[in-house]
């Protein structure tokens, strides 16, 4: 096997993912803007410049078109999670690739955006496929959990519960990142709730 038949797989996948991204950019922005069910097939498509027949080859609806995001960002979170150095403890390492993926911590989002984003996740629809993504992601974090501490994600609780935790805290600080007014960037919010369930979730201070 000659070098560029070698490479070619590579370029192909690389190719896939691009589509796969652009089209789920396409479709989230599209329903941030007029609301999952005035977005069509044909829609997302002719933003990302592809066919409907295209979109259909990666995606089975809108729903999980958009909720791709989700789940691509937990993959490679945990890509991001294996790449850390072993001796490092565990949640600093944690920590680190959940933020990653979070973009510029100093940056504030839009307001029109969050208050779209947040009409937008009320869907029942988009509810379901986020469940969907959610348990999926978990599996590939326990499985990178077990690991790094030499558990068995087949039979032990604690890369599971790790994983559980994990996505817990995104969810709440995405929730609250998506509620907070003013606007606020989502890094911090990241590493405060990852940080209060490294420490074991202390009682709150006194106010």
């Amino acid at each position: 096997m000659n070098t560029s038949q070698a490479a070619a797989p590579g370029l192909r996948e690389r190719k896939k993912q691009q589509t796969r991204e652009a089209l789920s950019w396409a479709a989230l922005r599209l329903a941030v803007d007029r609301g999952l069910g005035n977005v069509l097939v044909e829609d997302i498509a002719a933003e990302a410049g592809v066919s409907p027949r295209t979109f259909n080859n990666y995606f089975s609806s809108k729903a999980e078109a958009i909720t791709w995001r989700h789940l691509n960002r937990a993959r490679r979170t945990a890509d991001l999670l294996r790449a850390q150095p072993p001796g490092e403890p565990l949640w600093e390492s944690i920590t680190r690739a959940v933020v990653a993926q979070a973009g510029d911590e100093r940056s504030t989002p839009d307001p029109e955006w969050t208050a779209g984003v947040r009409l937008m996740i009320s869907e029942p629809e988009l509810q379901g496929e986020f469940l969907k993504a959610s348990v999926a992601a978990e599996r590939e974090c326990a499985a990178v959990v077990a690991m790094r501490t030499g558990t068995d994600a087949g039979r032990d609780l604690y890369p599971w519960l790790v994983a559980a935790a994990i996505g817990a805290a995104i969810r709440v600080a995405n929730e609250q990142w998506l509620r907070t007014e003013p606007p606020v960037p989502l890094g911090p919010l990241l590493r405060d709730a990852l940080s209060q369930i490294a420490a074991g979730l202390p009682p709150p201070p006194a106010r």
